[in-house]
């Protein structure tokens, strides 16, 4: 059974997990625009700093996979909103290097100023982390679940969760914090030369 998490919450993760899938997932609300919602998934692998070490630990729909292969991005679903994730990420503990203290787990809006568009008209949406049970599981086995709860209304960019290191063990924080800027404020807050 799934331990579900509300914001703030910080658990560790089963030692048990060394392949872990990130699943998220959303839906969007009617809205006046014409275009299409696009969400997209990243990930940040980040030193003890809070910023990436070089440039290629930003994983996302532009670089699918980090240069050690512990965090892979499956792809961009361009519409999302089809029911169960939207977009997923895998961790490979195992190849995660020493010096990566923290992977954030962020989801932006594509082109969201010139759309219109902002978290206010996205709903349902959650990050679920899974255990996989080898290389090819696509699905595993849920662990842990946060639904993000409609607090957010003129964000353009969400930090969804950390997983962190906590000595030997690995920690999953709920963030839930909203940001304007959309992925280009990210990047500059975790240190990408954009």
């Amino acid at each position: 059974m799934a331990v579900s998490l509300s914001k703030g919450q910080r658990v560790s993760l089963d030692k048990g997990v060394k392949l872990a899938l990130v699943g998220l997932g959303w839906d969007t609300n009617r809205y006046d625009g014409s275009a299409d919602f696009d969400l997209d998934a990243s990930a940040f692998m980040l030193g003890a700093n809070g910023k990436v070490r070089k440039d290629e630990d930003f994983i996302f729909y532009g670089n699918l996979q980090s240069a050690d292969g512990a965090v892979t991005h499956t792809g961009d679903s361009l519409q999302g909103g089809s029911g169960g994730d939207d977009e997923t990420l895998f961790i490979d503990f195992s190849k995660v290097p020493a010096d990566v203290e923290k992977i954030a787990i962020t989801v932006t809006i594509y082109e969201a100023q010139e759309r219109g568009q902002n978290f206010g008209q996205v709903s349902n949406a959650y990050v679920r982390v899974a255990r996989r049970s080898g290389e090819n599981d696509n699905v595993g086995i849920e662990e842990l679940r946060y639904d993000l709860g409609e607090d957010f209304s003129i964000e353009t960019a969400l930090v969804v969760c950390e997983i962190y290191r906590s000595g030997p063990t690995w920690k999953f924080n709920a963030v839930g914090a909203g940001y304007q800027g959309g992925l280009y404020a990210l990047c500059k807050a975790y240190g990408v030369n954009v």
